[in-house]
C-alpha cells in the first residue's frame, strides 16, 4: 500500500471542502471496507483519505410518517436491526442483513454500500489490465464469467455488488449528494449506472462529491428481498431479487420488480412489473412475471445457470408477498 495523509473531517462540508482543495488525490472513507482492499491491492490510489466516520450528521435513521431517510455513515448492522425498516421497508432490513459477515455490517456504511467496487475477479486482480483499469479488454466476456452479468453488460460484463442497491432501487430511493455547487438529489434507479454509458465509475457521483443521505418516500408497497449465493455467510448475490408490490388484497396495484447481481447496476425487470400490474396474483401469474423478468437476458458460456435461478428468485419473491 502506498503513504497516504489520513485527515478527520468535523462536518460533510469539510469533508466537501477537503476533496475539492486540488492539492491531492482525495478519497471519502468511512467503514473503509472496499477502499481499504482496493488500495493494498493497488487497484486504486490516493494520496489523501478523508475520515467521515465520526460525523455525526451522517449517522442516524429518521423515520416519520412512512418515509424513511437514513445517513450515509449508518452502519448496515442498525439498518438490518432497525423496527420501523422491517416493518415499512422491509426489502432494505432484508438485504442489509445479509450483507457480508456480522463484522463487516458493523463496519460497513450504506453510503460505502452503495459505492463499493465490482468484486470480478479479473478487475481486482493486478495481473490483468482490463477495461475497467484502462486496458483494452474484458476478460470475461472469453474467459471464466460463471457469475458475470446477463443483462447490461458490455461492453464490461462485471455485476454490480450491493445489496442495499438493489432494495432501495426497487422502492423508489433518493439519492443524497453534497459537493462544491451544495446539494442535489438523484434517483437510485438513475444514481447506477452501465459501462455503456459511463465505464468509470459504477455511477453519476463526481469525485469531488459524496453521498449524504438516502431518503424513500411514502408508500403503500409490500416489500422483500431474496438472495440466492454459494455460500451461507460473506458471500456476494448470484442473483437477488428486490420485489415491492402496493395491494387491493391480492391484486397488484403497482409493481417494482429490481433484480441484483445480474447486471452492472441494480436492473429493473420491466416487463415482470407489466405482466402483474392490475392483476389478481396467482402462482401461474407470478410464473409468468419470472419468465418476463428474463426474456431479454443473454447468458455468457458459464452463467446460462443464471437465466432459470433469476427467474425461480422472482416468482418466490411475489408469492412471498401475498403469503
Amino acid at each position: 500500500m502506498d503513504r497516504f495523509q489520513f485527515i478527520n473531517a468535523n462536518s460533510a462540508q469539510e469533508a466537501v471542502s477537503l476533496l475539492n482543495d486540488g492539492s491531492t488525490k482525495s478519497k471519502i472513507i468511512a467503514g473503509g471496507q472496499d477502499l481499504l482492499t482496493e488500495l493494498k491491492e493497488h487497484i486504486a490510489k490516493a494520496e489523501k483519505l478523508i475520515n467521515i466516520s465520526d460525523v455525526q450528521e451522517l449517522n442516524y435513521i429518521n423515520a416519520e410518517n412512512g418515509s424513511l431517510k437514513v445517513g450515509a455513515t449508518t452502519t448496515i448492522a442498525a439498518i438490518a436491526a432497525n423496527g420501523e425498516i422491517l416493518a415499512k421497508n422491509r426489502a432494505l432490513a432484508e438485504a442489509a442483513s445479509v450483507v457480508g459477515s456480522p463484522q463487516i455490517r458493523n463496519q460497513g456504511t450504506l453510503g460505502g454500500n452503495l459505492c463499493q467496487r465490482p468484486r470480478c475477479w479479473y478487475y481486482r486482480s493486478e495481473a490483468y489490465p482490463c477495461l475497467k483499469k484502462g486496458g483494452g479488454i474484458c476478460y470475461a466476456l472469453s474467459g471464466r464469467n460463471k457469475y458475470h452479468a446477463i443483462f447490461g453488460g458490455a461492453p464490461a460484463y462485471y455485476v454490480h455488488p450491493s445489496d442495499c442497491a438493489t432494495a432501495l432501487t426497487a422502492l423508489g430511493a433518493i439519492i443524497h449528494c453534497l459537493g462544491p455547487d451544495g446539494e442535489k438529489t438523484i434517483p437510485s434507479e438513475k444514481f447506477f449506472t452501465l459501462p455503456s454509458e459511463i465505464l468509470l465509475p459504477e455511477n453519476v457521483l463526481k469525485p469531488n462529491e459524496m453521498i449524504t443521505a438516502v431518503e424513500i418516500p411514502t408508500h403503500n408497497m409490500k416489500s422483500t428481498y431474496i438472495k440466492f449465493r454459494e455460500k451461507e455467510s460473506y458471500d456476494w448475490a448470484i442473483s437477488a431479487v428486490a420485489a415491492a408490490l402496493e395491494l387491493d388484497g391480492t391484486r397488484c396495484v403497482k409493481a417494482s420488480i429490481v433484480l441484483g447481481g445480474v447486471a452492472p447496476k441494480p436492473w429493473r425487470a420491466k416487463k415482470a412489473e407489466d405482466v402483474l400490474q392490475g392483476k389478481t396474483i396467482t402462482e401461474s401469474l407470478a410464473e409468468e412475471a419470472g419468465e418476463a423478468a428474463v426474456d431479454d437476458a443473454t447468458a455468457l458460456s458459464d452463467n446460462e445457470y443464471k437465466i432459470p435461478l433469476t427467474k425461480t428468485l422472482v416468482k418466490r419473491a411475489i408469492m412471498k408477498l401475498i403469503a
